[in-house]
């Protein structure tokens, strides 16, 4: 069974915005589209800058370095489709973003 872990509240995660957090030991960017949340890793795979600094329109957050873009629900790069960031499950239970990393030792989801 996946095993979510609580990021933030509904609301704390401006619209158009992300957020960075740390959820068993990976650093994910958790963003707000239009009152939905999506969950990619935050490190671009460029040259590992903070994709949840990135500027974000229509889905698709732009890497604040050097431009790369992703699309926030599911972490594929917009250049070539065969490139991907991970993406992770995010759900809301009552206020709570909540996201699904999997643990990288195997200990369960």
């Amino acid at each position: 069974m996946p095993y979510f872990t609580t990021v933030a509240k509904v609301g704390s995660i401006p619209d158009g915005q992300g957020a960075s957090f740390t959820v068993n030991n990976r650093i994910v960017a958790v963003f707000n589209t239009d009152g939905e949340y999506h969950a990619i890793d935050d490190l671009c795979p460029h040259m590992g800058a903070s994709l949840a600094e990135g500027y974000l329109e229509g889905g698709i957050v732009v890497c604040p370095w050097h431009a790369w873009s992703f699309r926030v629900c599911d972490g594929t790069w917009c250049d070539n489709p065969t490139v991907k960031t991970d993406s992770f499950e995010v759900r809301v239970q009552g206020d709570e973003i909540q996201v699904c990393v999997p643990d990288p030792a195997g200990d369960g989801d």
